[in-house]
């Protein structure tokens, strides 16, 4: 009844209300009135349509709002807006970043390094969730299109990309290549190049050159033209010591075209050994058996209880069985360590009634059916440590495959396929291997080389490298019968009396022999780093008291001793070419593999403050 009474003294109180000039949300509660007996409108106060408070007006809203919010807090959360041009008025102040501003142009790099680095397509642009993000994170940035991503931004990121890795490989005093082919999803037929040289600051520095498709047959000569049109292409011409690629034929014959030393994959063998050997009638026995018994475990649940039921009561690790995959040699000696591990508990599953009932004629193995597991668990494990270290990228690996050969050597059976394998496949290359090892000082004392007489010819090998070493310095090399006296042009009453008690010695130069065997004798003395050790922190420390031979480590450890670099692309390029995005062009793939192998954001910013802190420095 008396909000009835409050509308109808408004209604006869009230001339105008709300003025259509004024849209601010607060005057939906808010009025004027109207001067007794007039019909002006008295704006100098207002009254509120809730609890008929009469308000001082000043021009502005301020004083009504700080009411409602006092007052009628639940009134103003409801109100609505008395008309949306006042919201698309307050829209009309954010204004978009220009494309050509410098901070719209760092956010779309940044995109384009998202895109590269986590491997997105560039569709990403489109995405309703991605748009949302970059939305409220920076209102004014207009997002770029998917094509031009595509076509601009991508291409502008590795030109610049490109620019960088090729002034590193200009300061690069010697570069090794490594080489692999793989097919796409799309099975287009692709080869990937990679560089790996050693910085001035002794660090080993790889690099993705490129991954251009292979036309035509797979041949050596069409490989031998790619390697040779990357050479030219990176101004690497006289820089490449060697090329490491697997042992295929073309691979081989494309080397071979390019008269360049071959270094065959070491990893490459040790899976080909591996393999050769899982498929002996004895080896292919045993690990059916322990195949069909963990595929009974995986598919019995009742077994499968029993099992967990007997590690519990023997306390042995919660484990499942594993089954190994034809494709991965590594899986049959992680599925042989897995059931030696579990034997206990496996037998004791097996001798149970109830499991007994579902698989009769499964039987556990017997003692020399364990030790033979044991044996050959021994031998594969050798195998996967040896590749663990071969893949390595950080520290040389030329220099390990001489001396880690040789040590798998002494484990195996002179007639097992894993020792031929090793032992035939390098033979061509013992000279450079040795030389490789002699100069990492983690096995500069060559024990892996069977006597004395192979050490001293390996370190004459050392002093030949160094007498190049200087001839290609353009160095004088005096006659090594020794140097004749200087005699004086000009005589004087002093050097009369004299004679030749007080004449000044002559500086013997020494010859390119003497140079070359005062280093590696002082070399030899040093004693090994432990093998823990990286050896080009050695050389960093040690260099200027070895010019020559440190010239030479650079020469050999920055070879791989695998092709793993250029192999562990193929699993990049199946994260790129996917099923969803198999008709990416080819000058698309190389781009993403690139950049994403390459694209180091950070440490170019931080070699680019350097950089601008050194020139500061000079200026001032």
């Amino acid at each position: 009844k008396k909000q009835n009474t409050l509308e109808m003294f408004m209604a006869s109180s009230c001339r105008k209300l709300t003025p259509s000039t004024f849209k601010s949300d607060v005057w939906a509660h808010f009025a004027f009135l109207s001067k007794s007996g007039t019909q002006e409108v008295d704006k100098s106060k207002v009254v509120c349509k809730l609890c008929q408070r009469e308000l001082k007006y000043c021009s502005n809203t301020t004083n009504l709002r700080n009411h409602l919010t006092r007052y009628h807090a639940d009134a103003l959360q409801k109100a609505q807006p008395v008309d949306s041009k006042q919201t698309q008025i307050d829209k009309s102040f954010i204004s978009k970043l220009p494309s050509s501003s410098a901070r719209a142009q760092k956010i779309t790099k940044s995109v384009a390094v998202f895109i590269c680095k986590d491997l997105r397509p560039y569709s990403v642009v489109e995405n309703k969730g991605f748009k949302n993000m970059l939305k409220i994170l920076e209102p004014r940035y207009a997002i770029p299109t998917r094509k031009y991503m595509t076509e601009v931004a991508v291409p502008s990121l590795y030109t610049e990309v490109k620019t960088d890795v090729l002034e590193s490989l200009k300061s690069a005093e010697r570069v090794a290549l490594t080489c692999d082919g793989w097919t796409s999803r799309a099975t287009d037929p692709y080869v990937t190049i990679t560089s790996h040289f050693i910085s001035d600051e002794w660090e080993l520095v790889s690099n993705v050159l490129q991954t251009r498709p292979l036309h035509g047959s797979h041949t050596g000569s069409n490989i031998a033209n790619l390697l040779t049109e990357a050479i030219n292409e990176w101004g690497i011409t006289g820089k490449v010591p060697a090329v490491v690629t697997d042992n295929a034929a073309n691979m081989l014959a494309a080397v071979g075209l390019t008269d360049l030393l071959h270094v065959g994959c070491f990893a490459h063998v040790l899976n080909l050994a591996s393999q050769a050997a899982l498929k002996t009638p004895a080896v292919t026995r045993l690990l059916g058996r322990v195949r069909r018994i963990s595929a009974f475990f995986h598919r019995s649940t009742l077994a499968c209880h029993a099992l967990k039921k007997n590690q519990k009561l023997l306390d042995l690790p919660q484990h499942k069985l594993l089954t190994d995959v034809s494709t991965r040699w590594n899986s049959a000696l992680d599925m042989l360590e897995r059931f030696l591990e579990q034997q206990p508990a496996v037998s004791a599953a097996l001798l149970a009634p109830e499991v007994r009932k579902q698989e009769k004629d499964l039987c556990s193995l017997t003692e020399a059916d364990i030790t033979a597991a044991e044996d050959i668990a021994q031998a594969l494990k050798s195998l996967k440590k040896a590749t663990l270290v071969m893949s390595q990228e950080s520290t040389p690996s030329l220099s390990v495959i001489a001396p880690l050969k040789e040590r798998l050597l002494e484990d195996m059976q002179p007639s097992s396929s894993i020792n031929i394998y090793i032992t035939f496949l390098y033979l061509g290359l013992k000279d450079e291997l040795s030389i490789a090892a002699a100069l990492d000082p983690r096995f500069k004392a060559l024990l892996f080389l069977s006597d004395d007489d192979e050490r001293e010819e390996q370190q004459s090998g050392l002093m030949d490298e160094d007498r190049e070493a200087i001839e290609q310095q353009g160095e004088p090399v005096d006659d090594p019968s020794g140097p004749s006296p200087k005699k004086a042009r000009d005589s004087c009453a002093l050097a009369d009396l004299f004679g030749s008690a007080y004449t000044t010695p002559v500086a013997v130069s020494r010859t390119t022999d003497t140079k070359a065997l005062d280093e590696v004798v002082r070399y030899k003395e040093v004693q090994p780093l432990p093998l823990s050790t990286n050896p080009l922190n050695w050389w960093r420390e040690h260099e200027g008291e070895y010019p020559l031979l440190s010239c030479q480590a650079k020469r050999y450890l920055c070879i791989p001793g695998s092709s793993v670099p250029a192999e562990r692309i193929f699993s990049t390029a199946g994260d790129i070419v996917t099923a969803q995005r198999s008709a990416l062009k080819p000058e698309h793939v190389d781009q993403l593999l690139f950049l994403n192998k390459n694209l180091h954001e950070e440490d170019r910013l931080k070699a680019a403050a350097m950089k601008e802190t050194k020139r500061i420095k000079i200026r001032s």
